[in-house]
């Protein structure tokens, strides 16, 4: 079973080598919300008074996204600079997306992001997004193929309204509902 973690969990997060070194820890999570790929993360020191690293930790350089830790294989999977997320940042797709509407293709705002969920492991990738709807309440709503995406608007196929969840543990069921739902519509 694949484990969920509301980007948030991760911000903090040491990040360790296989050796068992704690090399730093997580300050922002760069991603491609229109792919569902994480890109890359940015890093800060580890300690009450330590700043950022201005170092920048390339997806493709994790072993393993996990509950406790963000595994690597060993200090060199840092890139000298944190020059690549913020090139990551202006590309297309690179847009922040909390504060976005999430609404579907016919126009029904279902509410606004508040955080990104992403599947843990090897393969990481988005999978939903923490909504706050009208009545306050957050939802988390499965997202397996949003139709376009920017830094104001979200926009999913008209099903995702149909498929949600209260808690992490009720996601995969929702997201496997909307597939399954997608590939009827075909």
């Amino acid at each position: 079973m694949t484990e969920h973690l509301l980007a948030r969990e991760v911000a903090a997060k040491p990040v360790v080598t296989l050796e068992g070194e704690d090399i730093g820890q997580v300050k922002d999570i760069v991603f491609d919300p229109e792919r569902g790929e994480v890109r890359c993360f940015t890093l800060s020191g580890r300690g009450l008074f330590a700043g950022p690293l201005k170092r920048a930790l390339l997806w493709e350089k994790v072993h393993a996204l996990g509950p406790d830790a963000v595994m690597v294989r060993d200090a060199s999977a840092l890139e000298g600079d944190d020059k690549a997320a913020r090139e990551q940042r202006t590309e297309r797709g690179g847009a922040n997306v909390l504060g976005a509407r999430m609404m579907t293709e016919s126009g029904t705002v279902l509410g606004t992001v508040t955080d990104a969920v992403l599947a843990a492991g090897t393969t990481p990738r988005v999978v939903g997004y923490e909504i706050e709807a009208a009545d306050r309440q957050r939802v988390l709503a499965p997202v397996v193929r949003p139709v376009a995406v920017s830094g104001e608007l979200v926009i999913v196929p008209d099903a995702t309204a149909e498929f949600s969840a209260g808690d992490l543990a009720g996601l995969a069921a929702a997201e496997a509902g909307l597939r399954d739902r997608l590939e009827q519509e075909k």
